[in-house]
C-alpha cells in the first residue's frame, strides 16, 4: 500500500491529543536537527523522551537506551533515523503500543508503514513535527 498521510485536520488533532513524545535518534548537538525540533517542540508544551543508546541526556532530559526502556505510555514515536531501520522501530512501537509512529522528511518505509497501520497505530511519514505542528496551530492537552 502506498504511503498515505493524515489531512492537516487530523494532524491537527494528532498533535492536540497526544503529548509525549520519544524522539528516536534525538542529538545532544544544537547544530542536528533533531535537536531544533525536539527543543521546539518542548517549547510547545510536549513532554520530550529522547531515545539515543550514545548520549545520557539532552535538553535536560535524561536518555534511555530504546523505545522499550520507556516507562509510561508514548503518544508519539518521532523518529530521526534513516529508512532503513523503520522496520525495527515499527515493531518496537508496536510492541510498547505507542499511538502515532511519525518519520521526519525524507524518511519512509512502505512495509513498515503497512505493518503500523494493520496494528493499528497512526502513521506519518516524511513529514516535519515541528513544520507541521506551526501549519496547524495546535497544542497539546494536558492527560486526566
Amino acid at each position: 500500500m502506498a504511503i498515505e498521510n493524515p489531512d492537516r485536520d487530523e494532524l491537527k488533532r494528532i498533535l492536540s491529543n497526544n503529548r509525549r513524545i520519544a524522539v528516536v535518534g534525538l542529538s545532544d548537538q544544537p547544530e542536528r536537527s533533531s535537536y531544533g525540533v525536539a527543543k521546539a517542540m518542548k517549547a510547545a508544551g510536549y513532554e520530550i523522551i529522547p531515545v539515543n543508546p550514545n548520549i545520557d541526556a539532552t535538553l535536560g532530559i535524561q536518555a534511555v537506551d530504546s523505545l522499550e526502556a520507556i516507562e509510561g505510555h508514548v503518544d508519539i514515536v518521532n523518529v530521526f533515523r534513516r529508512s532503513e531501520h523503520l522496520p525495527d522501530l515499527a515493531a518496537q512501537t508496536v510492541k510498547i503500543g505507542a499511538d502515532v509512529f511519525w518519520a521526519q522528511p525524507g524518511v519512509t518505509h512502505e512495509e513498515a508503514y503497512d505493518y503500523l497501520k494493520a496494528n493499528g497505530v497512526k502513521v506519518i511519514m516524511d513529514r516535519c513535527i515541528k513544520v507541521e505542528h506551526s501549519m496547524t496551530g495546535a497544542s497539546p492537552h494536558p492527560h486526566g
